[in-house]
């Protein structure tokens, strides 16, 4: 097979392309979904809920929070591993849930978390009964029966329901179907999933790699470990070289060639065109990093500050919180990587106004 070679000036547009950040925006909110494979939730809203800005970011203002609320409701989209996915993708971790907590050689957590559950087999049982009798509850209105504690390094401590939940979930037994608030409300899989046939494990496994590949247009085969959602995508696509790094990547052929016009764009932090920071610096050189848990004086960038792209780079981060009491998304900074010339900080302004016009706030820059 031929081994495509790909500058980055290429790379960073299959990778903007794929992601819906090109000039041409999608159409609808399921749309963006069902391309993007995934979105993060993160409840943390110094500018907006992650998965509400991800969404804004591709549609702009037309994007109205409340289409992500009724297409969950409708079991449209599900929740799944912490992420909000297309419905019709829960038959590809179906098998996985059939064979948990993993096939082959299990690693030691694997091995340790078997046994918990065994250990706590009686509260597992009262969940099912309770989501049975009296439909979807919180982990708070859930029995802790379970007769081993949970133990960890310190934050999870005694977190007993809440661990056997996520595992339970894991084991394609129960399902979040809905939120109060920040917790998650659960009921029995199989009022909220599709009861769509599983699709076999080896042929599931390539799948969800041609999903994810489509949606990041260039990845690498392998990649460190991430919570929730791989960063690579096995051996699925072409192998690609991209000038100015290292290795073989993986690229989706259908995105080779494709004409490219860029816009302005501003970013969540978590969105996936930068949440693999190695491959971020690897294609667009770009330095960040999400300070909110950096004490307020060693931060460079701000709180909550949103990557810019420009085209196919990017260019800069805006220091933006929405002050939701005051009524009012307060713009202390813009930070540019290099200074912008006249069209880009038109563009980036325009972003930053829609932005503000979208969360319904008043702007108020530093220089207000």
């Amino acid at each position: 097979m031929t081994v495509h070679q790909l500058s980055r000036a290429d790379a960073r547009r299959i990778a903007v392309r794929a992601q819906l950040l090109a000039a041409e925006r999608p159409k609808t909110a399921l749309e963006t979904v069902r391309q993007l494979t995934v979105l993060q939730l993160d409840q943390t809203a110094a500018v907006a809920p992650n998965a509400d800005l991800v969404l804004w970011s591709r549609l702009g203002s037309t994007y109205e929070p409340a289409e992500l609320g009724t297409m969950l409701e409708h079991r449209v989209l599900v929740e799944l591993r912490g992420m909000v996915r297309p419905a019709e993708d829960v038959a590809l971790y179906r098998a996985d849930m059939a064979d948990w907590p993993g096939r082959g050689a299990l690693r030691g957590w694997q091995v340790a978390n078997r046994r918990w559950v065994e250990a706590n087999d009686g509260c597992r049982r009262d969940i099912l009964d309770r989501l049975t009798r009296l439909g979807p509850q919180t982990s708070r209105e859930l029995p802790d029966t379970c007769v081993v504690p949970w133990r960890s390094s310190g934050w999870n401590n005694d977190r007993n329901v809440i661990q056997l939940l996520d595992i339970m979930c894991g084991r394609g037994e129960v399902a979040v179907t809905g939120r109060r608030g920040r917790d998650r409300v659960w009921d029995l899989a199989e009022r909220v999933y599709p009861d769509d046939p599983a699709v076999p494990a080896d042929e599931a496994l390539r799948t969800r790699g041609e999903l994810r590949l489509r949606s990041l247009g260039l990845a690498r085969e392998r990649a460190a470990e991430a919570p929730g959602e791989p960063n690579d995508v096995g051996a699925v696509g072409e192998p690609a070289v991209v000038e100015g790094t290292r290795g073989q990547w993986r690229v989706d052929p259908e995105q080779l060639g494709q004409p490219f016009a860029g816009r302005a764009a501003l970013l969540s932090p978590l969105d996936r065109l930068v949440f693999d920071r190695k491959r971020m610096e690897e294609l667009f050189e770009f330095d960040y990093q999400l300070e909110m848990y950096k004490p307020a004086a060693r931060r460079r960038w701000g709180y909550f500050a949103l990557p810019i792209l420009s085209g196919d780079r990017l260019v800069g981060k805006v220091d933006a919180t929405a002050d939701r009491k005051a009524g009012v998304l307060r713009v202390d900074a813009i930070h540019e990587d290099a200074p912008f010339d006249p069209a880009t900080g038109a563009a980036v302004r325009a972003e930053i106004e829609d932005l503000a016009r979208w969360l319904e706030l008043d702007l108020v820059t530093r220089d207000s």
